[in-house]
């Protein structure tokens, strides 16, 4: 069993002990056919390990605090799925150029108070960043949450992230790449 299918098996069991949105059980994964129309309304493919999750575990509804997002279709509390909230935080960039949303940087899960925990699909490593728009200005609303999705499943499945109480408190960095993947967008 490689690496990646051991973290799934640990997910899938995680998942089925978590219930942000009160669902009475786990949501039913998405099929290929969503996952594809998820994919050419993004405009990109999602990361092997993030279309994994969806594919095998759920639509959402596990993970760390609020858990993940739906893909296409948002959960009966009213949260927005994936997909549309990626679409809209694009066009709200577009017409607030002080607040730009990254090209393929996915919100994945919900934090509360506007904040999300999102994946960077560009990247190969496809780190989880940490969008907090209660920041002055957007240069400081991007933090780096994990290099990678399946360290930041790691920290959730064993009670070690940013957001538990035996964290030691450490600060996350500014994630770098910020300026670099919205110029372009600002230009056009």
């Amino acid at each position: 069993m490689t690496e990646i299918e051991q973290l799934l098996a640990r997910v899938a069991s995680g998942a089925h002990n978590t219930r942000p949105w009160g669902w009475p059980s786990l949501p039913e994964p998405v099929d290929a056919a969503a996952l594809s129309r998820a994919e050419a309304a993004l405009g990109f493919a999602l990361p092997p390990l993030l279309a994994a999750l969806y594919m095998r575990i759920g639509d959402g509804g596990f993970g760390p605090e609020y858990g993940l997002l739906p893909l296409l279709d948002g959960p009966p509390s009213g949260e927005p799925a994936v997909v549309p909230q990626y679409l809209a935080n694009r066009e709200s960039g577009r017409k607030d150029p002080d607040w730009p949303w990254p090209e393929g940087v996915l919100p994945i899960s919900h934090w509360g108070c506007g904040m999300y925990a999102c994946v960077d699909c560009h990247s190969p490593e496809g780190p989880v960043l940490l969008f907090e728009p209660n920041a002055d200005e957007a240069d400081h609303a991007w933090y780096v949450d994990a290099p990678d999705l399946a360290t930041w499943l790691e920290a959730w499945l064993d009670g070690t992230g940013w957001y538990e109480e035996s964290n030691d408190g450490s600060d996350m960095a500014p994630w770098p790449g910020f300026r670099i993947r919205t110029a372009a967008a600002q230009v056009s």
